[in-house]
């Protein structure tokens, strides 16, 4: 009798145990990539889409934000860089121009793995005279339902690439009207990344973290220049900020294929 005293709490705290891990196993993951590609032209001089698909596949993430696409346009030989990098990264695509350019279209991409629910590009403030920027906004879905649970209506990525001169005033400009923009979503979770063209304690980062959380880990994550990275100017931010946890971010060793480094963040999608 004193025997199944001691056994039965035992396996009443295992029971316990197994049912906090089968729910710690529905709680979503997602990998968020952010990669400028420099139209697909390494630091040798030569347009190659496949080593940039392989950079991308070499992480496998769910979504990938990425910036300084081109679509037939003279330079890459007419090539839809878009099109071709989905098909080589076995990828959900959407495109988000900026400029014609050279007889086609440049600007930024979204890759998917998750189910893209819809799609639509934003313009944003710019100053005369300089080259217009976008945001790209997709909503997305896990497949099957996974985080139907959490969020029936999915996420949201916002993938952008702001402007590089030295005055910050599109910057600024365009940090606010994506700050807007996410006010628009609620406390639906979303997550933003791209190439900001600004460094950590930036004014256009204080704007921006207004709203978002940077994906960050207390150390350096310099992406540029490529070869021996000094600065952080690609980033990774989500919001709200109660609904995510950060399990990792690296800046991946690769620099041959484009003129920026890639970053990657894996997060939780945490419950309500």
């Amino acid at each position: 009798m004193k025997r199944r005293r001691v056994i039965l709490p035992l396996l009443i705290l295992y029971a316990a145990a197994l049912c906090a891990a089968g729910e710690e196993s529905k709680i979503p993951r997602i990998a968020v990539l952010s990669y400028n590609i420099h139209h697909g032209e390494g630091m040798d001089g030569k347009i190659n889409l496949p080593r940039i698909a392989g950079v991308i596949r070499s992480v496998a993430p769910d979504l990938a934000a990425v910036q300084e696409v081109d679509r037939k346009t003279q330079r890459s030989g007419g090539v839809d860089q878009a099109a071709t990098l989905a098909r080589l990264t076995g990828m959900e695509m959407v495109f988000g121009r900026t400029i014609d350019y050279q007889g086609g279209q440049y600007g930024n991409m979204i890759l998917s793995r998750l189910n893209i629910r819809a799609s639509a590009n934003h313009p944003l403030p710019f100053t005369q005279g300089r080259e217009p920027r976008a945001v790209l906004r997709a909503e997305v879905l896990w497949p099957d339902g996974e985080a139907a649970p959490l969020d029936p209506e999915g996420i949201v990525l916002y993938a952008t690439h702001f402007d590089h001169t030295p005055d910050s005033t599109d910057r600024l400009a365009a940090a606010a009207e994506i700050e807007r923009l996410a006010k628009a979503d609620g406390d639906r979770p979303a997550l933003l990344a791209g190439d900001l063209n600004t460094t950590p304690g930036s004014p256009t980062l204080a704007v921006l973290t207004r709203l978002w959380t940077i994906a960050e880990t207390g150390r350096p994550l310099f992406t540029t220049p490529v070869k021996r990275p000094q600065r952080q100017i690609d980033f990774i931010l989500y919001r709200p900020k109660s609904r995510w946890r950060v399990l990792e971010v690296r800046v991946l060793d690769e620099a041959e294929a484009s003129d920026h480094r890639a970053i990657l963040a894996v997060l939780e999608l945490l419950p309500k």
